[in-house]
């Protein structure tokens, strides 16, 4: 009689981490975002052009950017705390990490007005509609894909 096969048992750690549900959904919409971004800084270039030339160029280009960028470091932190869920300190690093980002961006912001106010070779005007126009599209996006996204939800008994 032939005895049963035994496995062999990995003795290798489990190096699979768990995240939350919603990064797939953060990560979309981190990938998304770059992508309509760069549309707008493309379409804002050109907008800025026809409307005053060159400063209306980097009007364009920096508004939209910059609109684009602060929204996509949202999304960015967010998605980067998630590293660390499985940690103790989770709540901490998360709350941490992301007003962190905001205290970042709103001192980018008052530096990027004081720096760029009254500079001729800019139109401010178009760099406004620029950042309008990406917070707008932003928003937009974020709708479209919290939507369209397909988030397991478990229900207590």
């Amino acid at each position: 009689m032939s005895s049963p096969a035994v496995q062999p048992e990995s003795s290798a750690p489990d190096t699979t981490r768990s995240m939350p549900t919603s990064q797939p959904v953060l990560l979309r919409a981190l990938r998304w975002g770059f992508a309509v971004t760069g549309v707008l800084v493309a379409a804002f270039a050109v907008i800025g052009w026809l409307v005053s030339e060159s400063p209306g160029l980097w009007g364009g280009i920096i508004g939209a950017g910059l609109g684009g960028l602060f929204l996509l470091m949202t999304v960015g932190s967010i998605a980067f705390a998630n590293r660390f869920v499985e940690r103790d300190f989770y709540i901490t690093a998360f709350f941490g990490i992301v007003l962190g980002s905001w205290v970042f961006k709103f001192i980018l912001f008052i530096l990027a007005v004081v720096l760029l106010r009254d500079r001729e070779w800019l139109d401010t005007r178009v760099m406004f509609f620029g950042v309008i126009a990406s917070v707008f599209a932003s928003l937009a996006l974020d709708v479209i894909i919290i939507v369209r996204s397909r988030i397991p939800v478990v229900q207590s008994p």
